[in-house]
């Protein structure tokens, strides 16, 4: 999870990748709009596919909690 970066300073403190300014919001709205591993780093040189793996790894981890209901 190193590859996730937090700022305050870049992209108003949202989640990026290794200190760029491609926010893991991005790579997930990309995944979500279809588009597969090779078309996203065809977009986005800069990234690499643990990059992706990371976006998708740090998702997880941010929804999966209980629900505690009353």
């Amino acid at each position: 999870m190193n590859r996730i970066t937090f700022n305050p300073n870049q992209c108003g403190g949202r989640p990026c990748i290794r200190g760029m300014r491609i926010r893991v919001t991005d790579v997930l709205d990309l995944l979500a709009s279809g588009l597969s591993f090779e078309e996203i780093l065809d977009e986005m040189p800069d990234l690499e596919v643990e990059d992706i793996v990371a976006c998708l790894q740090f998702a997880t981890r941010r929804i999966d909690h209980p629900v505690i209901t009353a």
